[in-house]
């Protein structure tokens, strides 16, 4: 990475307010969790946060839906899908019944909508849907076998068929996102390049790449364990009749509190909920020099309340290089 942040814009909640995209038929909205590959990926205290963001636009209802942990009984989840416009996956799990595979592809082949954050493309690398909805994944022993890995080269997205794990990021950082495709509904008025605030840049994401659009990518910096490639960052695919947004960004609550994240999150979510956005770029949205937080999504960290009494984020700190299974 070659810039880094100039300064930071903390941005009160007010600029949020419901009272902006008051919807008279709210957009209902699964929230789906219940399981991760490990405690770094906390879904209890990000869910609410995505929770928050979402109901901050006054678009959304949103229905928190936890699924059982894996191996344990299935039988008496019934979530249906039918009843909501966007399934948005918090959820990293090794596998589902068959039955409820079958019903959630009907249901994304139908019309469906979903977005998946971050780590909730580690799930089901055994189901071939799931993987095409995604378009690219990471850990839980992915290969080549799974797709090639892809990044932006010469203006185009170009597949890397290189043998190797699928999946890997540095320490978490704060990077540059540039805009690929500037007349999406989803990006359409954000900047050329703007800063999120320190994250997990995932990189090596394989998949099948099958009706994948790449509206965002990342610069994978090899001064921070990165592949020096343009790694995808924001994507959509269309399965069926249903649509998918896919951001790879959103670990925790930092990363999670820049506005960047959360203005992607917001349109996106409507994108695929509906295929349009109705939403405006905020004016506090990040540059590509500044990073924009929301304090009020930032505080949501139980980790402050033992940690030191200033509330803003902290200077990124490193851990284990994730190259592999999480």
């Amino acid at each position: 990475m070659t810039r880094y942040l100039a300064t930071a814009i903390l941005a009160a909640a007010f600029l949020f307010t419901p009272a902006a995209h008051a919807a008279s038929s709210p957009i209902e909205v699964m929230l789906l969790d219940g399981e991760s590959g490990g405690p770094y990926h906390a879904w209890q205290v990000t869910t609410p946060i995505l929770k928050k963001e979402l109901e901050a636009t006054g678009l959304f209802a949103v229905t928190v839906v936890t699924a059982p942990p894996s191996g344990a009984d299935f039988s008496s989840f019934k979530p249906d899908f039918s009843h909501y416009k966007v399934v948005v996956s918090n959820y990293d799990a090794p596998d589902w019944p068959a039955n409820l595979r079958t019903q959630f592809e009907d249901y994304m082949r139908n019309g469906g909508g979903l977005v998946i954050v971050h780590a909730a493309d580690n799930a089901f690398p055994n189901w071939p849907e799931f993987n095409e909805m995604a378009g690219i994944g990471g850990w839980r022993k992915r290969t080549e076998s799974a797709g090639p890995s892809w990044y932006y080269k010469d203006g185009k997205i170009v597949p890397d068929t290189s043998p190797g794990p699928a999946g890997s990021h540095g320490a978490r950082l704060p990077f540059l996102v540039t805009t690929r495709v500037t007349d999406h509904p989803i990006t359409k008025g954000l900047p050329a390049a703007w800063m999120h605030a320190p994250d997990e840049l995932y990189a090596t994401l394989k998949g099948p790449g099958k009706n994948m659009t790449v509206l965002a990518t990342a610069h994978s910096d090899p001064a921070n364990h990165g592949t020096d490639k343009d790694e995808p960052t924001l994507l959509v695919l269309q399965f069926g009749k249903g649509r998918v947004f896919h951001t790879t960004m959103g670990h925790d609550p930092a990363a999670l509190s820049c506005v960047g994240f959360i203005t992607t999150l917001q349109r996106g979510t409507e994108w695929a909920a509906t295929g349009k956005v109705t939403q405006k770029v905020p004016v506090t949205f990040p540059t590509a020099e500044t990073v924009s937080y929301r304090v009020d999504i930032f505080e949501m960290d139980p980790a402050l309340k033992n940690g030191p009494a200033a509330k803003v984020p902290p200077a990124p700190t490193a851990r284990p290089i994730q190259t592999q299974q999480k």
